[in-house]
């Protein structure tokens, strides 16, 4: 795991740790992993949403998907969700 220091005024950092302790983590680095993690995903539900409303405005499909697909499309979605659970243990 890499090691980033950063600078805060006194008051962030006293918020920081008054949030880290009200939330129950045992460290601050917990609880800023905690919250960069909920910032992530709240980017790749973005991502995912502009994605659909680009395929719901682009209009009907050519061809309907076939069977293996949509397997296809589930494996790929299984594998990214498994590599972003192993990258957060």
């Amino acid at each position: 795991m890499a090691t980033m220091n950063i600078s805060l005024p006194d008051q962030m950092k006293a918020f920081v740790e008054s949030q880290a302790r009200k939330e129950g983590f045992g460290t601050v680095s917990e609880y800023l992993r905690s919250v960069i993690r909920e910032v992530q995903k709240r980017e790749d539900r973005q991502a995912l949403e502009t994605r659909l409303r680009e395929g719901i405005e682009g209009g009907p499909s050519a061809a309907p998907l076939t069977a293996g697909e949509w397997d296809d499309i589930e494996r790929e979605g299984l594998e990214k969700a498994a590599a972003r659970r192993r990258r957060k243990a």
